[in-house]
């Protein structure tokens, strides 16, 4: 796919101006695929793709070589970089594509016709052309029906759709939740049937469509579906309903809700909530899928930070607790994910509203009084006397604890509180 850009009205134009630069050099050009389904459902594209009867070289040619890409070319794929701001578009010679041998890649492509392009593709309303200048609609597959009916189906036998790229049955889960759209009887039941065929899609994949369920509208639908189809335990094993208590399919649609609730949605805090009650597992989770640091060490903080939240039944709530154990966690960077988390379980799921509300209001506080400097310092201690090593550690965590619980308000409150101390010799 083409790359998302940030002026939406440049990439339109260039995308208009591949199409009439084809055009005029002979070859038939439509817009194609997601950005006509986008623009049937007046939705603004994430980006534009072409589709043409040129060749790749003459593509190339038209364009230029120092503007145009040819990573895709054995696929008849070429991509057209923009002027600055305007995106890039992927122009691609219509084509028919021989048998898919990895379960993601067709053995070989003949350049055919749009006829045919169009029957290659995996879902009705992805399988559109567009003329952009006059907004006429080539439908050879039923399309448009099915974008009016909200209705996902792959193309001709969805058995075959889906074995030749196995992460298609995720993207059907996703259009579907994403739109508002309904599964296609048929295309519903080939998934049911070879949803075990998804352990194969590479896990980079696998992550990136849940990266897209879980940080868009319908990402409750979309949690739904991917256990109603069977999905959810072949992508999700490890925090999957699948094996669990017989309690288990309800416990993960209130999961979906939760996350369906999120002001600020992303995959981190959908894989933290849905590891509740499966917090050990989260880890081979987030190394199967191959997150990002970043991402991995997020959705286990936000796990962690939820479970200690919930200790409530051992512990006093968050708010009556001493500052010094409660204040690392709302210093922390993704802390407001955290609150956000917070509210959507007291707005839909029976957490405490009185919890969510204070966890907010603390982080609205001033980031000096939130997470004050630290008093004293590893060399203040040093010079006092103290040794290198776990006594230091420990003494620079109590005077921490102290400051922040108000027990020490300066650095001379500190140094005369270390002055009262003795530590053991080298």
């Amino acid at each position: 796919m083409a790359a998302i850009t940030s002026d939406p009205s440049r990439a339109r134009e260039f995308a208009r101006s591949v199409v009439d630069r084809l055009r005029a050099a002979g070859h038939e050009a439509l817009w194609a695929g997601g950005c006509v389904r986008d623009e049937l459902l007046g939705r603004t594209p994430a980006d534009y793709d072409v589709a043409t009867s040129a060749m790749p070289e003459a593509v190339r040619d038209l364009f230029g070589r120092s503007r145009t890409l040819a990573v895709g070319a054995a696929f008849g794929v070429i991509t057209v970089v923009g002027p600055r701001g305007s995106g890039q578009v992927e122009v691609t010679t219509f084509r028919t594509d021989a048998a898919y041998t990895d379960g993601r890649h067709p053995a070989g492509v003949t350049f055919s016709t749009a006829a045919d392009d169009a029957q290659r593709r995996d879902f009705t309303i992805n399988g559109l052309f567009m003329d952009p200048r006059t907004g006429e609609v080539h439908d050879h597959v039923g399309g448009r029906a099915d974008l009016e009916a909200g209705i996902v189906r792959a193309i001709g036998v969805p058995a075959l759709r889906f074995g030749e790229d196995h992460l298609r049955m995720l993207r059907a889960v996703r259009f579907a939740a994403g739109f508002g759209f309904v599964l296609d009887a048929q295309t519903r039941a080939a998934i049911e049937h070879l949803a075990p065929r998804a352990a194969t899609v590479s896990p980079e994949r696998i992550a990136a469509e849940l990266r897209a369920m879980l940080s868009r509208p319908g990402r409750g639908r979309a949690l739904e579906l991917l256990a109603e189809t069977g999905l959810a335990a072949v992508v999700l094993p490890e925090v999957s309903p699948a094996g669990a208590a017989p309690d288990g399919l309800e416990a993960w649609r209130s999961h979906a809700r939760i996350v369906e609730a999120l002001d600020q949605p992303s995959l981190e805090a959908g894989l933290a909530i849905l590891a509740a009650g499966a917090s050990a597992a989260l880890p081979r989770v987030t190394v199967r899928l191959r997150l990002s640091n970043r991402e991995a060490a997020t959705a286990r903080w936000l796990r962690a930070a939820l479970d200690e939240v919930a200790a409530g039944n051992d512990h006093p709530p968050p708010m009556h607790r001493p500052w010094s154990t409660i204040q690392p966690w709302l210093a922390h960077r993704d802390a407001p994910a955290l609150a956000d988390i917070l509210r959507a379980l007291a707005a839909v799921a029976g957490g405490s509203s009185e919890v969510a509300t204070w966890v907010t209001a603390c982080l609205d506080r001033p980031r000096a009084e939130l997470d004050p400097a630290p008093l004293l310092g590893g060399h203040d201690l040093l010079r006092a006397g103290c040794p290198p090593g776990p006594a230091l550690g420990e003494t620079l965590a109590r005077i921490r604890a102290l400051q922040l619980d108000g027990v020490l308000a300066t650095a001379a409150d500190a140094r005369a509180w270390l002055a009262g101390r003795s530590f053991p010799g080298p």
